[in-house]
């Protein structure tokens, strides 16, 4: 990935360092995932930082609409 910016170059790092520690919570979690769904539900949940913070305050936040899904 190429930045134009120290800036984005660095907000991008936060952002998969948060992906991964939300990934290694996800391996304690009751439920069986495989590492490639934990690590796409870590990004998943970084990304949308913001609407999980308010969930977990209890706020309630409009959905955003789903995006389409990548055909690998």
């Amino acid at each position: 990935m190429t930045f134009t910016s120290k800036q984005e170059a660095d907000a991008y790092d936060k952002l998969l360092d948060s992906a991964e520690a939300l990934a290694t919570l996800l391996e304690q979690a009751p439920v069986n995932l495989d590492e490639e769904a934990r690590e796409q539900l870590g990004l998943f949940l970084a990304t949308e930082k913001d609407a999980l913070m308010a969930a977990l305050k209890g706020k309630a936040t409009a959905p955003k609409a789903p995006k389409a899904k990548k055909e690998t």
